[in-house]
């Protein structure tokens, strides 16, 4: 039923929508969306994650039995003042959110990431024996 009501962005059709627009005057909600793009040949895997207005030190990456998890957080802060220097109003947003992914007899040691313009992209060398544990990856 819950799939009925969704639609593809996730949102839960008009009656939501309207529900949060009403919320507009008190500033807008951060959407924490990870798209993900995953493409497989036969020596990697290649994984690009979108992540716009991130800080690269809030980014988190760790494979571990066969899964690679993403996790990131933000915090958004937003003054605005009138022409005088006096504060009208003053937002702050924060969040995290994190993405798995199933991508079994990848090569831990061969594993490499580089965040540029918003995309983190990771790179994930293929190896015939699985190995087990934790990998944290250095993003470049």
């Amino acid at each position: 039923m819950r799939n009925e009501m969704m639609n593809r962005n996730g949102d839960m059709g008009n009656w939501f929508n309207d529900f949060g627009d009403m919320f507009h005057n008190f500033g807008s909600f951060p959407k924490m969306n990870m798209k993900a793009d995953i493409s497989e040949t036969d020596k990697e895997y290649l994984v690009k994650v979108d992540m716009p207005d991130m800080n690269k030190d809030d980014i988190k990456i760790s494979y571990t039995d066969g899964v690679l998890s993403v996790s990131g957080k933000r915090e958004s802060f937003s003054d605005h003042e009138d022409n005088k220097g006096n504060l009208l109003m003053s937002e702050r947003s924060y969040g995290q959110f994190s993405r798995s992914f199933r991508l079994p007899n990848a090569d831990k040691s061969g594993i490499t990431a580089n965040y540029k313009d918003g995309t983190l992209n990771i790179t994930l060398p293929k190896n015939e024996e699985s190995k087990n544990g934790d990998n944290f990856i250095k993003i470049d």
